[in-house]
């Protein structure tokens, strides 16, 4: 059985996530997703939120699963028996670093995961999770860069936020 693992913060899911998962799910005969918690990162949704939203938007598809982590992925992927790490690239820029990522889970698995790049999609090369945030920020419409079911997530807490 190919396990894969796409992780990734998620603060908040977009649609450009949202496509590499169906894709890779295809790719897959499991595909977990991993909602990363690092310590040293500051986010808008804590971590059961953003296990909640990517739910809402992925939960249906059969072939996943929707996991929380912290610490190294390459640990994750072991405790799960996951052999294919899924990544996405939007630009050069992005290449440069998940190239280093996949360099670097290679030695520290002593070469038993691969790393897999899936493109993103033209309608996606621009699309980030700090973009959605500016655009949430500055009371811009959101349709277009994040599944409906969690505009109201994100609204709720820029207005949550403003009140603080």
């Amino acid at each position: 059985m190919r396990v894969g693992v796409y992780a990734g913060s998620f603060d908040p899911i977009t649609k450009g996530h949202v496509d590499i998962i169906k894709r890779a799910a295809k790719l897959t005969d499991k595909l977990i997703v991993g909602i990363l918690n690092n310590g040293s990162k500051k986010y808008w949704f804590s971590l059961e939120e953003r296990k909640q939203m990517v739910e809402k938007v992925i939960g249906s598809i059969e072939n996943i699963q929707i996991k929380t982590f912290e610490g190294l992925l390459v640990d994750f992927m072991e405790e799960n028996n996951a052999d294919v790490i899924v990544r996405g690239l939007r630009a050069v820029s992005d290449y440069e670093y998940e190239l280093q990522l996949a360099l670097g889970n290679s030695v520290l698995s002593e070469g038993r995961l691969e790393t897999v790049f899936l493109p993103a999609t033209r309608e996606n090369l621009y699309l980030s999770s700090s973009l959605v945030r500016e655009i949430a920020l500055n009371k811009g419409k959101l349709d277009s860069f994040v599944n409906k079911e969690i505009i109201e997530d994100i609204e709720k807490k820029v207005c949550d936020m403003k009140k603080r």
